[in-house]
C-alpha cells in the first residue's frame, strides 16, 4: 500500500466510521461475538467500538501516530476470530452470504499491513 499523507487520515476515518456503526448498529456486531468470550455479546460490541474510536484518535494525532496506527494492527489481527465465526454461522445461509463471509476473512491481511505502514510512516517524537 502506498505511503500517502492521506493513509493515516483515511484509517482514522474507517476506524471512527466502524466505532460509530458499532454504536447505532449493535445487532449485527452483536451476531459475530465469538460465544467463547465472557461476559455479553453487546458488551464486546460496545467495547471494541470504544477501542476503534480511541484508536482513531491515536492515529489521528501526529505524537501518538506510531504506537496506534501498530495497536489498530493488532486489533485488526484481534478481530479475525469473529469474521471467522461470521463465516462459520453463514455455512448454512445462502451462497451469496457464504462467498460474501468468506471473501471477507482476507480483507483483514490488507488492513493490518496498511496499519503497520501507517506507523512506519509516522515520525518518531
Amino acid at each position: 500500500m502506498p505511503r500517502t499523507p492521506s493513509s493515516p487520515a483515511l484509517l482514522a476515518g474507517l476506524l471512527a466510521t466502524a466505532a460509530v456503526a458499532h454504536a447505532v448498529a449493535p445487532k449485527q456486531f452483536d451476531a459475530i461475538v465469538p460465544r467463547a468470550l465472557p461476559g455479553s455479546p453487546r458488551q464486546w460490541t460496545y467495547a471494541s467500538g470504544a477501542a476503534e474510536l480511541a484508536l482513531a484518535v491515536g492515529v489521528a494525532h501526529p505524537r501518538t501516530r506510531r504506537a496506534a496506527a501498530l495497536a489498530t494492527a493488532a486489533f485488526f489481527a484481534g478481530v479475525f476470530p469473529a469474521n471467522v465465526k461470521m463465516a462459520v454461522d453463514a455455512r448454512h445461509g445462502s451462497a451469496a452470504a457464504r462467498a460474501v463471509t468468506l471473501a471477507r476473512l482476507p480483507l483483514q491481511v490488507p488492513l493490518i499491513l496498511w496499519a503497520r505502514s501507517v506507523s512506519r510512516g509516522a515520525s518518531a517524537r
